[in-house]
């Protein structure tokens, strides 16, 4: 999250090799809208499949088992199975990274507005907060590498005016 108000993500994309951008920037660029789904630990070879070398034309959708479900606020697909699901519009930036000692464009960084955010109820507290042991979220760390997401712990933040006589003291 780059802010809150407005709602604005940030991602960036390696492209494949000098001069070939990913699918996910060429169809962004194409279509402006897009979706950020989390995927629970028990769909994480699903949604690792798409990750196929496949030729441009090639819809991944078909080798990952996951089901398209419309979106609310964009025109495009969300994952059915995601317990957490950003629909976003990239109105704000598509930034070209290029490398400061060869001038190669070697990535693409995008700053979009989350215009709606689905979360499952099933995944929910019942004070209505995300329960991670419920969720299983998923990471991706790069390359071949995930993690799972978990031991949430909560630290209180300090107040000046309870904090202000020891500090000054």
């Amino acid at each position: 999250q780059v802010t809150s108000y407005p709602p604005i993500i940030s991602f960036a994309c390696n492209h494949s090799g000098p001069g070939r951008v990913k699918d996910t920037i060429a169809n962004l660029k194409n279509s402006q809208v897009f979706t950020v789904n989390i995927i629970s630990e028990p769909f994480v070879e699903n949604a690792n499949a798409t990750a196929i070398d496949a030729p441009p034309d090639f819809d991944e959708w078909t080798l990952s088992g996951l089901t398209k479900a419309k979106c609310v606020q964009i025109k495009a697909s969300r994952v059915k199975e995601s317990a957490f699901s950003m629909e976003c519009e990239a109105i704000y930036k598509s930034i070209d990274i290029t490398h400061p000692g060869t001038g190669e464009h070697n990535s693409t960084l995008i700053l979009a507005h989350v215009k709606y955010i689905l979360v499952r109820k099933d995944v929910l507290t019942d004070k209505g907060v995300i329960d991670l042991t419920k969720f299983k979220p998923v990471a991706r760390l790069g390359d071949i590498s995930y993690a799972r997401i978990g031991d949430a712990y909560g630290i209180a933040r300090p107040s000046w005016a309870q904090e202000e006589a020891k500090i000054q003291g």
